[in-house]
């Protein structure tokens, strides 16, 4: 080429047998095809070089230069109609000369001018009839074609390219299966261990095989150490040892194990079992190496003893109520004497309660075997958390539970996506957990606060806590650890199992924590909030505050949707002589009022599809009665909630009947007699019945004066139109505005105030109407 420096026939041939050598004894690809295009300039002296291998598209995959610089060689790479020296001569089937590479590629339409100009010499780099690229040569002159001396260098280092790469390609391959089956292997939950035939080489095994043979070996020993000392029984009861089976299994005519439960023990007596499966790998001169696939047994034995004791505790469930159920029938088929109506009516609540237990059993381990088999489903919906807590513990306290339950629920909480009966079923098996694991003496607290974009409910006891090594077994079935109910058709370990099931297909999780023994559990489990539904705050009109008014009869209307406490309320105040009207459906509300004229209402605040507050703020009957809401929710901002919307009182669950007839005799009071209402020159004196204005009386109808007192006992609050409504004319306008409008008309000309310029009435646009506030004497 242009300006090469001749170089004889020997020094090429010494050049070149230097450069076979250094690309024999590579197989980096990188470095191959660097050697190779070094070693071509250097014997023809060309300006540059190139190796441009191809992918499987026959596209330009990747780039090898000698001679250009870092800015020539990436615009080489970055070229915009790809790189111009994979596709012109890709097909060639031999070498070929080109003596202006860039008019050969203008001619074919390709961009040339980031190509310096010159002479060009190509050669394929083929193997085994395998295409892998292209070797070019470029010189910087155009007025001298190579010869074809360098022709047959070229070819030469072509062919040395040709294998060298292949050989590269063949040793990736085979290092890339290697990984991926060590990785496979090391991956394995069956213990693989590979021991060389002669012994003489380190044992093979991956992690699995380490963490079974682990409790046999002493702190720095190997599996290989050991192989003289350890000792396997195998399951026909021989016992040998290890390098003696191994021997014997290099042996080809020797049977091979297969799924044996095999016995490996050290030599001071510590032993583990397994299940074994062995295999020979042969090589040329016969088994090379022989490999045991080994089963952990421990964990097999576990679940084993844990489904004996599932069946056993079925069974002692089982037969608990139907022996009961048995005995009852029995008694009262064969029972000499005719029992008594008191006793059929005791053995019919036998059978009925036993019944119910096994049927809530039954449930129980149908819902265990959906949660294994991962085919439970639920139907979440948008649920009031409070609703949720409610009717769990009034299942809890129907069902007998006799712990007091104190409820601490975040009033801005927002709504959760839950299966209602379901969640229910969650709450209640935790509260029974913590009854069980408590005196009775001890409270149950039931919080639930917000976490991020989850509702957080949380059942905590004070009961015998448990150890911290045994918290991760607790939702396991059969965990062992006694957290269960049986008295609740749930064994030890089944209800949380179930709970964590549900749980989780809502989309939640459950957790366990405890200080210890002695010290108390807490079982948190988490719900996805209602999206969108951040404040899901009850609508309340607070304006609407009802007046309290002294009544001579003493009848207390009782709303809870609890049976269990109803009567207890009916028991409580029937021996103090009050006389109880009780429902537990709030839709009987408005028509007990009317049958019954009761002097105070007994309100729970929460009952299904509503609660204590709204039914204040919709139903008229309750406008001027005392109102008690009773509820198992403690929270301070729930109680400041319903005595600011006008409760006259609030009593939280449990209470005694003396704390109860104490509440309800203070509410029946009445109101003190009241100070004279005072704003500017307006004087109202409530106990005369008198008005003035200025020091001069004002003469007002019985529907003003009515209205004024609405007013000044409401001042500062807007009142609306259809709550003065209820107030002033019982709700006989029909929630027609106008009666109202012209009452306050009439009202405000009497007292001189101007509608535009108020000093005592002030309009509130679209909604009604506010008196001012007291300015005192």
């Amino acid at each position: 080429m242009k300006d090469a420096k001749p170089v004889s026939p020997a020094e090429r041939l010494f050049k070149f047998a230097n450069v076979s050598r250094r690309v024999s004894s590579s197989l980096d690809s990188q470095r191959v095809a660097r050697e190779i295009v070094e070693g071509v300039r250097e014997l023809t002296g060309g300006r540059f070089g190139v190796v441009a291998a191809f992918d499987s598209d026959r596209g330009c995959k990747t780039l090898f230069s000698s001679g250009l610089t870092e800015d020539e060689h990436r615009r080489l790479e970055e070229w915009p109609d790809g790189p111009p020296l994979s596709d012109p001569f890709g097909d060639q089937p031999g070498p070929l000369r080109v003596s202006d590479v860039t008019q050969h590629l203008r001619d074919r339409g390709i961009r040339t001018d980031l190509l310096p100009p010159g002479s060009l010499q190509c050669t394929p780099i083929r193997h085994l009839g395998v295409h892998f690229g292209n070797l070019y040569l470029v010189d910087r002159g155009s007025d001298q074609v190579a010869s074809d001396e360098d022709d047959q260098i070229l070819e030469l280092f072509a062919s040395q390219a040709a294998a060298a790469i292949a050989n590269a390609h063949a040793h990736g391959h085979e290092r890339r299966t290697r990984e991926d089956l060590e990785a496979i292997v090391e991956a394995s939950p069956v213990g693989v261990v590979a021991f060389d035939a002669r012994f003489d080489n380190r044992v093979s095994a991956n992690g699995e095989a380490k963490r079974i043979v682990e409790p046999l070996l002493d702190p720095g020993q190997t599996l290989h150490d050991v192989l003289g000392a350890m000792t396997l029984r195998l399951g026909n009861g021989t016992e040998t040892t290890l390098r003696e089976f191994l021997l014997a299994g290099c042996d080809s005519s020797a049977s091979m194990l297969h799924a044996e439960e095999i016995l490996f023990r050290a030599s001071d007596g510590r032993s583990v079992a397994a299940l074994v499966t062995t295999t020979r790998i042969h090589g040329t001169d016969g088994v090379v190496s022989i490999v045991l696939a080994m089963q952990d047994l421990a964990p097999l034995r576990e679940r084993e003893r844990h489904r004996a004791e599932f069946v056993s505790m079925v069974s002692h469930e089982l037969r608990a109520p139907l022996s009961a159920i048995k005995g009852s029938i029995v008694a009262l088929r064969d029972d000499a004497a005719a029992p008594s109506h008191a006793e059929m009516r005791e053995y019919h609540r036998i059978i009925d309660e036993k019944t119910d237990h096994m049927r809530r059993l039954i449930g129980d381990l149908l819902d265990a075997g959906r949660v294994e088999a991962r085919t439970l489903s639920v139907e979440p919906q948008p649920n009031e958390v409070t609703a949720l807590v409610d009717k769990a513990r009034n299942t809890f306290v129907s069902a007998g539970g006799r712990h007091s339950v104190l409820i601490d629920v975040a009033t801005d909480l927002p709504r959760a996506m839950a299966e209602c009966d379901r969640i229910v079923q969650v709450l209640v098996n935790l509260l029974w957990n913590a009854a069980k694991a408590s005196s009775e003496s001890s409270p149950i607290r039931v919080a639930a606060t917000r976490e991020g974009m989850h509702v957080a409910i949380t059942v905590s006891d004070e009961g015998q806590g448990v150890a911290p090594e045994q918290l991760p077994q607790l939702f396991e079935k059969c965990s062992g650890v006694d957290l269960g109910t049986p008295s609740r058709g749930v064994g030890r370990g089944l209800g949380l199992a179930i709970c964590k099931g549900l749980v989780e297909a809502h989309g939640g999780r459950i957790r366990a924590e405890s200080g210890g023994i002695g010290r108390g559990a807490r079982f948190t489990f988490t719900l996805p909030v209602v999206p969108d539904d951040d404040h899901p705050d009850v609508a309340i009109d607070r304006s609407e505050l009802p007046v309290q008014e002294h009544r001579k009869h003493v009848c207390v209307l009782v709303l809870d949707d609890d049976p269990h406490m109803l009567r207890y309320v009916r028991d409580a105040l029937a021996p103090a002589g009050y006389s109880v009207v009780a429902t537990g459906d709030h839709r009987e509300l408005p028509q007990l009022v009317r049958d019954h004229s009761p002097d105070l209402l007994l309100l729970d605040l929460l009952l299904p599809d509503t609660n204590g507050l709204d039914i204040m703020a919709n139903v008229p009957e309750l406008a001027d009665m005392p109102i008690i809401f009773i509820s198992a929710y403690g929270r301070a901002e729930t109680i400041a909630k319903a005595l600011d919307t006008g409760a006259a009182d609030y009593i939280v669950k449990p209470f005694s009947p003396v704390e109860l007839t104490a509440r309800i005799c203070r509410a029946l009071r009445g109101p003190e007699r009241k100070d004279p209402f005072r704003v500017g020159e307006l004087v109202l004196d409530y106990d005369k019945h008198v008005v003035t204005l200025a020091g001069h009386s004002v003469e007002l109808t019985a529907s003003e004066f009515e209205l004024l007192c609405v007013f000044s006992t409401n001042a500062g609050r807007v009142l609306s139109h259809d709550y003065l409504n209820r107030r002033i004319w019982n709700g006989r306008s029909g929630g027609d505005p106008r009666p109202a409008r012209t009452l306050v008309k009439n009202l405000r000309r009497k007292l001189g105030d101007d509608a535009n310029n108020p000093r005592y009435i002030v309009s509130v646009r679209g909604v009604g109407y506010r008196f001012r506030e007291t300015h005192g004497p």
